[in-house]
């Protein structure tokens, strides 16, 4: 072995560029791809030609992470190895639900020839399986509705064809419609593991499976083709037909005068005919040019300029949607005993973030009591100077006054991700975390309010259901019923809104999660504010999902938007914006951002961020002061 080939498995690396090395070196030989390009991100995507984008696993390789990881490296390693793209395109269906499910069981007939092959991969694809129903709620799923029928059908195709039970998140999920599912296609399930060797035939199985569910087979994409180019044909062929009858001299030769003068009249005579029968009937086209042409479509040259832009964001009806106060949501009696199970499950934690909390209050107090201005003519007498009115009794007495600092007339507001995905640790350490945060910046005078963000409903509320109800009208927008919380306003003190942080524990309170709109809503509470400073800090665990505005829309439809709203406040808003993600980074959305890997870090990095913005804000009012006397 050469020396460069000894450095490159060096043991003494650390620990994660040597997993990221051989993650990357088995996803290759597995996917039989020497020249495919694996990077690591903080954010997985799906593959994108010869370049295969993993999420990074934190620092110290927790062992979920690892096994997430290398399920889906190993998943979309066995992609480029047994899918052929161009066969899927042609016997694919076309309409768009069917075609989740054939492209859904595609990808489990690819895993399933890697699971019966490689007991590691198996392992390493349950893994993957698990986290991707976890981190879509699917355990809280309550009812058939909210569940999406192609992870359902995929579900129980990996079970029919390698024998492995539903993940235990996804369970009860299957369990809902297994009966109904099991009559409608269960022949179909047993098929597909005799074929899933052939693509082809795989595929043929798969419609079968799609027209047992009650969709109509049309003809793959191949006849559809076939079907389209005899239709020319035939068309070509009749234009032609009537060119030939229209004259039989040919091309280039002269007719007599008699013929011509024939033709001539005969043509004036339809015209009039037309254009009087389109008069009659108040109709008459326009061509291209303007000029009057039967049987085409009259626009005017602006048409269509004002229709409304497909790409934009907007919601298909804002009706449904709420702001509400957290004490709404529960009864006293719920609100008591939720708060009291937040303070008993945060024992070991009140003496951590309590020491956080202090040292945090005692920087700020200590900016408040050290900021005076000397030598004035009236205010409390500075016993410092009484020396020299001792030594010289023609000196005046000297007082002295404190400064007001700039933190005194600020307000922050704190916007907690109240998807399903925060559940358990995340979502009790951010309960904690704001509430202390909440009494300690209220001592330093600074006022605060607490909000949080999620949906009424999985997978689409009363929205969804009057657009599909109204026909299913293309570019919806979102598809599901917003529900903001306020659990504490800023001019409501802490002692009064303390037992509302209790609701973000309550059972079915977490859905899903639409960013962008939340952070508008919390960004115009903030513009509405009186004081001069204002500050949002946002705490996510994740990107903006909600399956039922993505299942009609483009894959990037709710992070583009909140791009575009993050965008417009970093650069156009007075309200400083800085986020904290936990286990995801933020920091490709905010400029001001900070990732955690751990929810236990999240009280530091609270008062820690806070702490730098206000040192940093006096900071920069003493330099601009000196600059002033300076000039």
């Amino acid at each position: 072995m050469n020396q460069r080939s000894k450095s490159q498995y060096d043991p003494g690396r650390a620990p994660l560029e040597i997993f990221r090395q051989k993650t990357a070196a088995a996803t290759r030989a597995i996917a039989h791809h020497p020249e495919l390009n694996v990077e690591f991100v903080p954010e997985s995507s799906p593959p994108d030609g010869d370049t295969l984008r993993l999420a990074q696993p934190a620092a110290n390789l927790p062992y979920e992470d690892v096994s997430r990881v290398r399920g889906q490296a190993d998943s979309a390693a066995l992609r480029y190895r047994y899918h052929d793209a161009k066969l899927h395109q042609k016997i694919a269906p076309a309409a768009a639900e069917p075609r989740a499910i054939f492209d859904a069981l595609e990808q489990t007939r690819c895993e399933s020839l890697g699971m019966r092959h490689m007991a590691g991969v198996a392992m390493n694809l349950d893994a993957a399986v698990e986290d991707h129903c976890q981190s879509r709620g699917y355990a809280n799923v309550e009812n058939r509705e909210q569940a999406p029928l192609a992870e359902v059908v995929r579900l129980l195709a990996r079970e029919a064809i390698t024998g492995n039970p539903p993940p235990q998140s996804a369970s009860r999920m299957v369990s809902l419609w297994r009966p109904q599912l099991e009559s409608q296609i269960g022949a179909a399930l047993k098929a597909l593991a005799g074929c899933i060797d052939d693509q082809s035939d795989y595929g043929a199985a798969l419609r079968a499976l799609l027209e047992a569910l009650g969709y109509p087979d049309e003809p793959p994409e191949e006849e559809r083709d076939e079907s389209r180019d005899e239709q020319s044909e035939q068309g070509d062929e009749s234009s032609a037909l009537n060119e030939g009858e229209a004259g039989d001299a040919e091309p280039g030769t002269p007719e007599s005068m008699e013929d011509l003068e024939l033709r001539e009249a005969a043509g004036e005579d339809a015209d009039s005919s037309d254009q009087s029968e389109q008069a009659d009937t108040g109709e008459l086209d326009l061509g291209d040019d303007g000029s009057e042409t039967p049987g085409e479509a009259a626009y005017p040259p602006y048409y269509g300029r004002n229709m409304p832009d497909p790409e934009q964001y907007c919601a298909y009806t804002t009706e449904f949607d709420e702001v509400i106060d957290a004490d709404e949501l529960a009864d006293a009696d719920e609100l008591q005993r939720l708060r009291q199970s937040l303070d008993q499950q945060l024992v070991h934690l009140q003496g951590v973030i309590g020491r956080l909390a202090n040292r945090l209050q005692r920087r700020l107090l200590a900016r408040q009591t050290r900021a005076w201005e000397f030598d004035l003519e009236e205010g409390l007498l500075d016993s410092a100077r009484l020396a020299r009115v001792v030594t010289n009794p023609y000196h005046s007495l000297s007082f002295k006054r404190e400064k007001h600092t700039n933190f005194r007339d600020t307000v922050v507001s704190l916007l907690i991700d109240n998807s399903g995905s925060m559940r358990g640790r995340p979502i009790v350490v951010a309960a904690m975390s704001a509430d202390i945060l909440a009494r300690t910046l209220e001592r330093c005078g600074v006022k605060v309010e607490i909000l949080g963000f999620t949906t009424r409903a999985w997978k689409g509320g009363q929205s969804r259901e009057r657009w599909l109800a109204e026909g299913k009208r293309p570019n919806a927008g979102r598809l599901n019923d917003l529900r903001h919380i306020v659990y504490k306003s800023a001019n409501v003190p802490w002692r009064r809104a303390r037992r509302n942080l209790g609701i973000m524990l309550r059972e079915g309170l977490l859905k899903e999660n639409i960013d962008g709109e939340a952070l508008l809503w919390a960004h115009q509470r903030l513009i509405a504010r009186p004081e001069q400073r204002r500050i949002l800090m946002v705490i996510s665990d994740g990107a903006p999902v909600d399956d039922s505005t993505l299942s009609v829309n483009p894959s990037n439809y709710l992070e583009r938007h909140l791009r575009q709203v993050i965008d417009s406040i970093e650069s156009q808003s007075p309200v400083e914006l800085l986020a904290i993600g936990i286990g995801h980074d933020v920091t490709r959305y905010y400029r001001r951002a900070v990732t955690l890997v751990d929810a236990e870090q999240l009280g530091g990095a609270v008062m820690e961020k806070l702490a730098e913005l206000f040192e940093a804000d006096i900071r920069e009012h003493t330099a601009r002061r000196q600059r002033r006397a300076a000039g």
